[in-house]
């Protein structure tokens, strides 16, 4: 049996959009920051080309920062932490980081 409602029996869909793009616009403060150091070593544009050429396997990355994440919390703020996970779970954010990267000028 198929239940098919209006779309206004369904305001979760609108919230969850509105969620996920309150999280992305809330980390980009923090993606200037890593974008002006990643330039600043020289490295702007092998970031953006790593970052493509991962794709799909970036998830692995997000991963692999959920469990260095107890060893790694007294280096980096939580809140970076959280935003590089963001970043690399989400193809939407890394597409947005990367279109940082290439248009953030050296300084």
């Amino acid at each position: 049996m198929r239940l098919d409602y209006p779309q206004s029996y369904l305001p979760f869909t609108k919230v969850t959009h509105l969620c996920y793009t309150l999280t992305m616009v809330s980390n980009q403060h923090i993606w200037r920051v890593w974008a002006k150091k990643v330039h600043r070593w020289g490295l702007g544009t092998w970031t953006a080309a790593l970052l493509e050429a991962v794709g799909p396997l970036a998830m692995l990355g997000a991963q692999a920062v959920y469990i260095a994440q107890p060893f790694v919390s007294s280096i980096l703020p939580s809140d970076h932490l959280n935003a590089l996970t963001d970043l690399l779970e989400q193809p939407d954010q890394t597409r947005a980081f990367i279109t940082l990267l290439r248009e953030e000028a050296p300084q």
